[in-house]
């Protein structure tokens, strides 16, 4: 079953009480101008225009952010032997904080990049459920695409800035952060949670009888997804769809294709959903196909 529909309209900006915690998700850059990061990654921050809630206890904020891709790889690369370490960590959800640097990237309102989603494909980062609340990663993040959709929890470390004193206050992300410089920060990965959402599926621009590419957004727990397939009308069996970019994936046979479309997800834990006949024959690009599935 499939249903079509639009992104809320809504911008949600996140304010509240020393508990509260801001969700996001990973969404893209299309570039990246910081080169020189340290290892083991540099966090590239746009969060603008949303409030922040700081607890007494902790040294500076503490927000669920979204840890997104940038497009360019010029980032340093840590050894092997501490990538894999990094990446071990980076897997587990119980994993401790892992130190970075983050600095501003993007736009002000923290809307993303306009070039069709950047190297994620995620559009409407402004508005729920992202509500601005994205990040670039570099390449031990972004895993070449199949880190987008994966959560983090972000904090400053040092009071190099007033917005990372650590005194409890709330404070609006302005221009004022944008030309803070490179500011210390710690982050862990932490399940994704979009409550009230299920899986997403956006069909893109150009898909044709023999062309189809779908952006799979708002999965809970990893967040990421490492595989789609496809079945066809009637097929019996399945086929790999192939990742364009990012969060984007598609199917171009050399046969025109027949639907309505059944697709199959797998997350980086290897655990699969089948969004039965979601996308119909008929299907209109650029329209949300909203599933009755979620991890």
């Amino acid at each position: 079953m499939s249903s079509a529909s639009h992104h809320p309209s809504a911008n949600q900006t996140a304010a509240g009480g020393a508990k509260q915690q801001l969700a996001s998700k990973l969404a893209s850059c299309s570039a990246y101008s910081l080169a020189e990061a340290p290892p083991p990654f540099l966090a590239s921050a746009s969060m603008a225009a949303a409030l922040f809630s700081f607890r007494a206890a902790a040294l500076a904020a503490l927000l669920v952010a979204v840890m997104a891709a940038c497009g360019a790889r010029g980032q340093l690369q840590p050894s092997n032997a501490s990538a894999d370490s990094q990446e071990r960590s980076l897997l587990s959800y119980s994993g401790g904080w892992i130190p970075a640097k983050a600095t501003w990237y993007g736009a002000p309102t923290g809307a993303g990049p306009d070039d069709n989603g950047g190297a994620c494909g995620f559009k409407h980062t402004n508005q729920y459920p992202f509500s601005s609340m994205t990040s670039c990663g570099n390449e031990p993040i972004f895993k070449d695409g199949k880190g987008c959709g994966s959560c983090y929890q972000i904090r400053c470390v040092k009071s190099n800035h007033p917005a990372c004193s650590g005194v409890p206050q709330t404070v609006v992300i302005t221009d004022k952060l944008r030309h803070a410089g490179i500011i210390d920060m710690q982050f862990r990965r932490v399940p994704c949670n979009f409550p009230g959402l299920t899986i997403n599926f956006v069909v893109q621009h150009g898909s044709n009888p023999m062309y189809l590419a779908v952006l799979v957004e708002f999965e809970d727990k990893d967040g990421d997804v490492v595989q789609v397939d496809i079945m066809q009308h009637n097929s019996g069996y399945w086929e790999p769809m192939h990742e364009s970019w990012g969060s984007i994936w598609r199917i171009d046979p050399n046969r025109p294709l027949k639907g309505p479309y059944s697709l199959r997800i797998t997350n980086e834990s290897g655990k699969q959903l089948v969004a039965k006949n979601i996308i119909p024959d008929n299907y209109i690009p650029n329209t949300n196909y909203r599933s009755y599935v979620q991890y």
